[in-house]
């Protein structure tokens, strides 16, 4: 079973929550916006603490080492299978510095050159009601949790519907 381990930054403001979120790089995810963003996540071995698995993986996707102590939000399984366990920290971050670590991939397919790609090509912070229809849906219930943690009048009253 692949484990993964995040953590979605977040800052409070007057009446709402800004959360970070990245979008995925590469070639497959260029024109997908709702619903493909994520918290900044990781894999990770058994043998490695998960809190430290979370802060390794948000420094090698946002060239920035996250500190400051870590909430935890539980874990999940998203739809691939993989269980992906969060932790909430709030902290402040400049979207303009975002230094990803890098990908290979035969691109494109069939051509036989590998390309390199940033494993993260973006990442913004977003409200909370706008997070919840940008990020990809396995994910959502973190932003449930860090709602309810942090905005427990307001955590299901901008919920999207369908």
């Amino acid at each position: 079973m692949k484990k993964s381990a995040g953590i979605p930054m977040y800052k409070k403001m007057e009446s709402d929550v800004l959360v970070l979120l990245v979008h995925p790089g590469g070639p497959f995810w260029r024109k997908r916006d709702e619903g493909a963003w994520s918290i900044p996540k990781g894999e990770y071995l058994e043998d490695e603490p998960v809190e430290t698995a979370a802060r390794r993986e948000f420094a090698e996707e946002m060239g920035h080492v996250p500190e400051g102590k870590l909430q935890p939000l539980g874990e999940l399984r998203q739809k691939g299978g993989k269980h992906v366990t969060g932790f909430a920290l709030e902290g402040v971050f400049d979207t303009s510095s975002l230094r990803s670590n890098l990908f290979e991939i035969e691109w494109p397919p069939g051509s036989g050159r590998p390309q390199s790609f940033p494993e993260i090509d973006r990442a913004e912070w977003f409200a909370l009601s706008d997070a919840r229809r940008k990020i990809i849906g396995g994910q959502l219930p973190f932003l449930e949790r860090l709602a309810a943690l942090y905005l427990p009048t307001m955590k299901n009253s901008d919920t999207p519907t369908d």
